[in-house]
């Protein structure tokens, strides 16, 4: 169904929802976008979650949408809305299944001329071996098992966790957002069979848009930003990992969108679609979802920690080196799918609020105490992953964010076509050949993901980055292409 109300062009990346398209909108919806892009955002129907989000009881500011935006649960996957601290609402569609779906960047002192050429092609040995080190696949089983007190204990330490038992250092706890320990869990708010979900799937990279690729660095935009973050040289090898909470993110979500559709009457809270299911920020079962979606975060990042780990193994056995030979430290984890209590100025005064980012990524300008001291001088390094076919790049967060997206901005390419509609139309031997023509191994869990996850399934990440770039949410720091990917 294509979008049949209005939007009102601001500029040449800004397009208004006005409040006055519905009765019950609060606030109008801003969407980030080009000409060309509006249109394709008008067929998928989009807006109309984001005038919907604008019904949601305490929102501050604008109902947001990035250029990446597209049909989701409830919030339009690119939706970004914060609620008052005091007397607003906390929505599981906000935040979505998957939580804290996100990306973690490593660098290394490799180049690609030295990697490739020099040692005789050693792209497609690191994606084997990475392949049979990371677990991946619909529901793939990790390598450890976790009883009931270790996994409370992951759910509620995170990284931290991952790292007491000895995959990775305290460094790199130093660059995950949060540290990779959000610090409101409690895993009793989190349900026994969710907990019987995550314990067997722990360290596995799972299935559909989750991938793993080996990059080299194409082009460098800021060369002082770039150093900062380790970003040296044109060719250098970057390792980029995306993936979340698994099922256990899943099962949390399902488990209180439940509790939520009950709190909606309960309350008496007036929305316009059942998805945007909520509660007062104050109440038993906002606080509960909101402890619960913290363990589920926790989950993920130290889900990301022990693929780390596993990658830094797998190029320790295939080159000989050891990690820190091969300086393969982390740059930076960002999540893309949660909900934090954060504090911005709004109208000139400071508040606390919580922002809802589903499918977006902060984008936190220099000085913000929340950065690693590497980066406060410099800003929050943004990370945003293409498809397979295309590039992925590193921004870095903006004042400008600060003060219209409440620190946030896009997370992806986004999808413009269906899993089944890409089944239909790519076949596995002509996505891979293609992409091997262009000088990138793939290596998929199934025929299906490949032929799911073909670059033609997507926006184009440069269009979604220049409009962020252009808006002034997000500034390019360094442009990745992939060389090898890992796909679940």
């Amino acid at each position: 169904m294509a979008w049949k109300g209005p939007i009102n062009k601001i500029d040449d990346y800004r397009y208004e929802i006005p409040q006055s398209y519905k009765s019950g909108m609060r606030t109008s919806g801003l969407i980030y976008a080009n000409a060309r892009m509006i249109e394709d955002i008008r067929g998928d129907n989009a807006p109309e979650q984001v005038a919907n989000v604008a019904y949601l009881p305490g929102i501050v500011g604008k109902s947001l949408a990035m250029p990446d935006i597209h049909w989701g649960y409830g919030f339009s996957i690119g939706g970004v809305a914060a609620t008052d601290a005091d007397n607003g609402v906390i929505s599981p569609g906000g935040v979505g299944y998957d939580i804290n779906c996100g990306v973690r960047l490593l660098r290394t002192n490799l180049t690609y001329e030295g990697l490739e050429k020099g040692s005789g092609g050693k792209i497609r040995k690191l994606i084997d071996e990475i392949f049979v080190n990371v677990p991946s696949g619909v529901g793939s089983q990790g390598k450890i098992r976790l009883g009931m007190q270790d996994m409370n204990k992951v759910l509620e330490e995170g990284a931290k966790w991952a790292v007491k038992k000895g995959y990775g250092t305290e460094e790199d706890l130093e660059y995950l957002e949060e540290r990779g320990m959000f610090a409101h869990a409690d895993s009793s708010k989190v349900e026994e069979k969710a907990k019987q979900r995550g314990a067997s799937q722990l360290g596995t990279l799972g299935a559909g848009n989750h991938f793993l690729e080996i990059q080299k660095v194409d082009e460098i935009y800021d060369a002082n930003i770039a150093k900062v973050f380790g970003i040296r040289e044109i060719g250098q090898i970057m390792v980029m990992i995306h993936t979340g909470s698994r099922g256990l993110g899943h099962q949390v979500c399902t488990d209180n969108l439940r509790t939520m559709e009950n709190a909606v009457r309960k309350y008496n809270i007036q929305l316009p679609d059942k998805q945007l299911a909520c509660a007062p920020v104050d109440s038993p079962e906002a606080k509960n979802y909101y402890a619960a979606m913290a363990c589920a975060a926790n989950y993920a990042w130290a889900n990301r920690q022990l693929i780390v780990h596993w990658v830094r193994e797998a190029f320790e056995k295939v080159l000989g080196r050891s990690a820190d030979e091969l300086d393969m430290h982390i740059i930076y984890d960002v999540a893309h799918n949660i909900a934090k209590l954060e504090e911005h100025v709004v109208d000139g005064k400071r508040r606390k609020v919580y922002v809802h980012r589903k499918g977006a990524t902060r984008a936190f300008v220099a000085g913000r105490q929340e950065l690693p001291k590497a980066y406060r001088d410099v800003g929050q390094p943004v990370l945003i992953p293409g498809d397979m076919g295309r590039a992925s790049y590193i921004l870095v967060g903006t004042e400008r964010a600060m003060k219209e997206t409440f620190g946030s901005t896009c997370h992806g390419a986004g999808r413009k076509m269906s899993r089944e509609e890409a089944i239909r139309r790519f076949r596995e031997v002509d996505v891979k050949n293609k992409l091997s023509n262009m000088g990138i191994y793939v290596r998929g869990a199934s025929r299906d993901v490949i032929s799911e996850e073909a670059p033609d399934a997507y926006k184009d990440v440069n269009d979604v980055v220049d409009v962020t770039h252009g808006a002034g949410i997000s500034i390019k720091v360094a442009k990745l292409i992939p060389l090898g990917v890992m796909k679940g």
